[in-house]
């Protein structure tokens, strides 16, 4: 059964926007902490941003200023908005859906998961 399904990955010049989303076919994230997520080949998968139910964000440092993260409305969507994309940012994006409104960082701390969009930056 899928959970979540993230949308909007793509390949780019480094320098270029890109906007994923994430849905959850039978849920409703009003209640949840969100985040997105990256695993780039070889690597552990990596924080990358997270919004509580109240809307407070949380950023890793290398895509502060570049991503935002946000909740749609109603509240069955959640987005990532990443701008002045560089190599380093390619990787597998995934949305996660943690239930309690409070965000956390870790990747243990997520109990849904979607099945990933490829994003590639290209120099």
């Amino acid at each position: 059964q899928v959970e979540l399904v993230e949308s909007g990955g793509g390949s780019v010049q480094a320098g270029g926007s890109l906007s994923l989303s994430c849905v959850g076919p039978d849920i409703t994230f009003i209640n949840y902490a969100m985040g997105w997520f990256r695993q780039a080949p070889g690597m552990e998968r990596e924080f990358v941003a997270a919004i509580s139910r109240a809307g407070v964000t949380n950023y890793t440092d290398s895509v502060k200023d570049r991503f935002t993260i946000s909740r749609g409305d109603p509240q069955s969507t959640i987005y990532l908005q990443m701008n002045n994309l560089k190599p380093e940012d390619t990787a597998v994006y995934y949305c996660a859906a943690r239930r309690s409104p409070i965000l956390r960082i870790a990747v243990g701390q997520y109990d849904l998961w979607g099945q990933g969009t490829q994003v590639t930056v290209s120099s």
